[in-house]
């Protein structure tokens, strides 16, 4: 049995009245998902278990079947695995991400998504000013600091604050010191940097301030062959999701062209996807497009990247599933909503279907947020997933 993921990070939302009173999921056009959706069988899935941050970090991990309870250590930690930095037993690492504030409004947590060589320029200029230069860059705004000490930090994600003071959201409590010592460090040399001079002539957003949060140590955690028997493979343009493949112990596959914006090589991620499983039991299909454009606050541009999604990943990928041979099953979801309204991550249930050999249909016939509360599964911890998926 050949096994697949699609995840559409972030697609769930919320109705909106610039879409009717539908969500995106409703008012895209998404053939394909609407088939798996009437042909296997659906429900309501929490990612997010109480009491813990609605991030991508933990989301992914519950689907994955690793309980965040147990495995959960912080974000940074996964990005660092992804990134080949490593942890000694009293490190720390941050995210480092490129922002832009202005008046004290936190404009941009992306800086204008400011781009991977320009980052890595920057990222050259601020190391000599963090504890033994242990400063990364990584893909556009997302970088890694590597401390000895700042654990105890209260951080704020700034994806969270968009358009907010950010007065209220600097690091506080034990540790927060260094941190916002770090932070004001970086301001002037960010200023004055070519890149952002260039930046703001051509009418871009600047990266004039480094933000610090997600700190976590090395999480500790079993190989996904040792939770499943099941050999697997992970496909996906951020580290995050990179590094929870690699501390899966999980075949981590880069694609060249992957984005992680509606721009990404959806063809080269589904041709990654099916050869993968030519020596693989499970592949895990992220696609963060969809969420991005929840953090922008764009409705048009999120239906957009849904529509993307269907078209160039789920039918491509089930059409060569039929084609294969093998028996499979498909499961398709959200890891969690990033509703328009509020431009960040809830924890609200997402939608699920599981699909494929063996499948008994409901009576669900369109994939969203509404039609899955019709489903037969009914609601379920996220962590059941992969089981289910197996049957």
């Amino acid at each position: 049995m050949k096994l697949v993921v699609l995840l559409g990070d972030g697609m769930a939302d919320l109705p909106l009245a610039a879409l009717q009173g539908k969500t995106p999921l409703q008012a895209a056009i998404k053939p394909n998902m609407d088939l798996l959706a009437k042909r296997g069988k659906n429900g309501l899935a929490q990612t997010v278990p109480e009491g813990f941050p609605p991030g991508s970090d933990v989301a992914n991990l519950s689907v994955m079947g690793y309980a965040p309870g147990k495995h959960y250590s912080g974000r940074a930690p996964l990005e660092a695995a992804a990134m080949g930095v490593p942890l000694g037993p009293e490190e720390i690492a941050f995210r480092c991400n490129f922002v832009t504030i202005v008046n004290g409004i936190m404009k941009d947590y992306s800086a204008g998504h400011i781009t991977t060589e320009e980052g890595r320029k920057l990222i050259e200029a601020l190391q000599p000013l963090m504890p033994d230069r242990r400063l990364y860059a990584g893909v556009s705004y997302r970088n890694l600091l590597v401390l000895k000490a700042g654990a105890k930090a209260l951080c704020t994600p700034p994806h969270d604050i968009s358009d907010q003071p950010v007065v209220e959201h600097l690091p506080s409590g034990p540790d927060s010191e260094l941190l916002m010592r770090l932070m004001e460090a970086a301001r002037p040399v960010l200023a004055r940097h070519p890149v952002n001079i260039r930046r703001i002539s051509e009418g871009k957003r600047p990266a004039n301030e480094i933000w610090l949060w997600g700190q976590g140590p090395a999480p500790v955690m079993p190989s996904f062959a040792e939770k499943y028997g099941l050999k697997g493979a992970m496909i996906s343009a951020v580290d995050l999701l990179k590094g929870i493949g690699r501390y899966a112990v999980l075949e981590v596959i880069d694609v060249p062209g992957a984005t992680g914006t509606i721009d990404t090589n959806y063809e080269g991620k589904v041709q990654a996807t099916l050869e993968a499983l030519k020596s693989c039991d499970f592949v895990y299909l992220h696609i963060e497009a969809p969420d991005e454009a929840g953090h922008e606050g764009d409705t048009l541009l999120k239906v957009r990247a849904i529509e993307l999604f269907d078209e160039k990943v789920v039918g491509p990928v089930v059409e060569g599933l039929e084609k294969s041979g093998e028996d499979w099953r498909v499961l398709l979801l959200p890891d969690h909503a990033t509703p328009i309204s509020i431009k960040t991550h809830s924890r609200d249930p997402v939608p699920f279907t599981i699909m494929g050999t063996g499948i008994e249909q409901d009576s669900v016939e369109r994939f969203d947020e509404d039609a899955a509360k019709k489903g037969a599964y009914g609601l379920v911890e996220a962590t059941k997933l992969v089981g289910m998926m197996r049957g």
